[in-house]
């Protein structure tokens, strides 16, 4: 009879709850029978035979000891408790929501619906496409447009989206050399910043200033404008006299619009924008920091064909039946490569969904009512500020307001933190507000108080939504949004959809894509406890203390395992990822007086994303070769190296490449490329495979 308390490996026994035990899924007899199959007596003979010599590192990782699940969740909750979560009005394009429970409980917080994917075998995403196809139907109902896609990265990734598609359609036929887009001074800062870091590399000049002084016959090269509705400061204006007046110049025009302001304000689409984007995260997706979060970008249907990202269509197959499907995926960087529409992959599937399904659940009147409660609440904080004798600096706003209070806003705002409210702190005379669907009549008092206003009662205000820009169009009419408002009829329709798809809960999926990861339940967890899920991305950094320390951990522990020096958690995608590593070379080589070097060197077996991603970074691809096993061709490299030595920017690899091998020659593929001036990116799609074998930083990826 086997000894019960006797281990499953030759290890000490971790415990009950050892993270590797639990999620490395074959067990030692599983792992012994299949070394066998291959011939090796162990693990380690396999990474012998398997990863080359040259770049084997034989040095543990200088890493704390691995935790439990109970000992990792008690360390996350003693980091949650060093966050505060103050009621944050600071908006910027972040608003605190509230998430319906049965969307909380049976999609966020369900493997079901988090571990689905979609891209490369879409018809096995039946449910899941539906929930999207939804999303879609949302976004061209709010906006008054004709189109959306199936959700984008994050706002500001959006309007950058919205620029290169803009000039895709509209490219500048006058002398001027430069392209020129014109950005609202009015947009959220983040969105500013973001459309100037993917201009560059385009030789896009983006100019920011107030639209309502901007003349687009004036300005020589001009293809876009870009305005935000309302503003970032709250502003609520009349958007189609700049449109017309930009169309009468041959210039296109975006919107960055807020979802909920549409279910009371005349959408973009009706007042003539060619292009609306905006982010979904007020939609049910907590805070979590500043993401991830679902952006959207709608477009006129005959701009279709331009639209980055993914979209879903409906279709009919071979018995009649009709199905859903990615529809257009010429677009795709998967097949054009570096004439790909953009390098977006996956987007935030999972939080589109999330957004679609809070428009379901409350239907028109349900978003209809929150957005009412939010103007009426704003607009009687407006009405006792000013009769508190403080400027409201717009007269016509949806939930933000910007309040003038010469010398004394550092006052007040330590006055708001005091009550555990977080305002935006604009200059030493100014304050931003923004309601959300949380507010309170409780916590708007707070505010007055902060300003030293006694508002009695019940603040009241007249409505600041001018007459001609009140909505009267119709919207979410669709079945979809007026058949699932109880608990149990959402519920049953989760369901429904969940058993149309094929997800990691259900069985595995051999796909090898680099996002088919199953996280563990004790990763997702601590994501919506609300000392993370809370907390705004702009709130005071001492009331995130506990989040700094996970990023710093987090950071010290990427360069630990990858070699390199530094490590920087922003991009939120993979595509994002490798559009910031070039975006890293091309400073470098600005920085050494050698801007010339453009060229980037990519396998033929490489991903789409890619060559879309260094079409994107302002590079010229040059394919190189593989041999007949898929490996990068030695001596075409060498060659493609030379021809272009003196404008050589990169090579990019992925390694373990994409049918999984360990290239023997990468030390020298990556010594070629030095020895050319070039810089080498190493996709870390496979990092996995990487992981206490081999440092990328170590074996010549810069």
């Amino acid at each position: 009879m086997p000894d019960p308390l006797a281990t499953s490996d030759s290890r000490e026994d971790p415990g009950p709850d050892a993270f590797v035990d639990r999620h490395i899924g074959p067990r030692a007899d599983d792992q012994a029978a299949m070394l066998a199959a291959l011939g090796y007596g162990s693990l380690d003979e396999l990474v012998e035979a398997a990863v080359p010599s040259v770049i084997r590192e034989p040095v543990p990782l200088g890493l704390t000891e691995a935790e439990s699940e109970t000992e990792a969740l008690a360390h996350l909750r003693e980091l949650a408790g060093r966050n505060e979560v103050f009621t944050s009005l600071i908006g910027l394009g972040y608003h605190d929501t509230i998430t319906p429970p049965v969307i909380l409980r049976n999609v966020l917080e369900n493997p079901a619906w988090y571990t689905a994917y979609t891209p490369y075998q879409p018809e096995i995403s039946q449910g899941r496409l539906e929930a999207l196809l939804n999303f879609q139907t949302m976004v061209s109902d709010l906006t008054g447009m004709d189109l959306a896609n199936a959700s984008l990265l994050d706002e500001g990734t959006a309007a950058a989206e919205a620029m290169a598609m803009l000039h895709r359609i509209n490219p500048n036929k006058g002398p001027k050399k430069e392209m020129v887009f014109f950005v609202d001074s009015d947009a959220h800062p983040q969105t500013i910043d973001i459309v100037r870091t993917r201009a560059e590399p385009l030789g896009i000049e983006v100019v920011v200033g107030d639209p309502d002084e901007f003349d687009p016959s004036a300005v020589d090269g001009c293809f876009g404008v870009f305005v935000q509705f309302p503003g970032s400061s709250g502003r609520l204006r009349d958007l189609r006299p700049l449109i017309e007046r930009a169309h009468a110049s041959g210039v296109l025009v975006c919107v960055a619009a807020d979802l909920l302001a549409l279910a009371l304000v005349t959408p973009p689409g009706e007042m003539g924008a060619d292009a609306v984007v905006g982010t979904t995260q007020r939609f049910g997706v907590p805070l979590g920091f500043g993401g991830p979060h679902a952006a959207y970008l709608a477009v006129r249907d005959d701009q279709r064909r331009t639209l980055p990202g993914r979209l879903v269509g409906v279709s009919i197959d071979a018995k009649g039946r009709t199905a859903f499907r990615l529809t257009l995926q010429t677009r795709e960087q998967h097949i054009r490569r570096e004439k790909a529409t953009s390098n977006i992959c996956t987007a935030q599937v999972l939080l589109a969904v999330i957004a679609g399904l809070y428009a379901a659940y409350h239907g028109a009147e349900g978003l209809y009512a929150i957005a009412r409660r939010v103007h009426r609440l704003t607009a009687g904080l407006a009405g006792a500020l000013r009769g508190g004798g403080f400027e409201i600096v717009h007269e016509h706003f949806f939930d933000t307001l910007t309040v003038r209070a010469p010398g004394r806003a550092e006052e007040i705002l330590a006055a708001a933190a005091e009550r555990r409210i977080n305002l935006r702190f604009v200059d030493a005379d100014t304050l931003g507000i923004s309601l959300d669907e949380t507010t309170t009549p409780a916590i708007v008092h707070a505010v007055l108080a902060a300003f030293g206003v006694d508002a009695g009662t019940e603040p009241v205000g007249d409505d600041a939504i001018p007459a001609g820009l009140v909505r009267m169009s119709g919207y979410l009419t669709h079945r979809a949004f007026n058949s699932h408002r109880s608990e149990h009829q959402m519920l049953r329709y989760l369901r429904r959809l969940a058993d149309r798809d094929l997800a990691l809960d259900r069985t595995m999926i051999p796909l090898g894509s680099c996002t088919m990861k199953l996280n563990a339940t004790a990763e997702m967890e601590p994501i919506t406890w609300p000392e993370f899920g809370r907390m705004h991305p702009y709130a005071p950094v001492e009331q995130a203390r506990g989040y700094l320390q996970l990023f710093d951990d987090l950071e010290r522990w990427l360069a630990e395992i990858t070699g390199y020096d530094a490590v920087s958690l922003q991009p939120n995608a993979g595509s994002q990822g490798e559009y910031a590593g070039l975006l890293a070379i091309r400073k470098y080589h600005a920085a050494r007086d050698e801007s010339r070097r453009q060229v980037c060197l990519i396998p033929a077996s490489a991903h789409g994303t890619n060559a879309a991603s260094a079409a994107m970074a302002g590079m010229k691809v040059v394919v190189v070769a593989c041999d007949e096993r898929g490996n990068v061709d030695l001596d075409d490299l060498k060659a493609k190296a030379v021809a272009h030595s003196d404008n050589l920017a990169a090579l990019m690899v992925t390694y373990p490449s994409t049918h999984g091998v360990y290239e023997e020659e990468i030390r020298d593929i990556c010594a070629i490329v030095h020895e050319h001036g070039g810089q080498v990116y190493l996709d870390g799609a496979n990092l996995n495979a990487l992981v206490g074998v081999a440092r990328p930083g170590k074996f010549g990826a810069d």
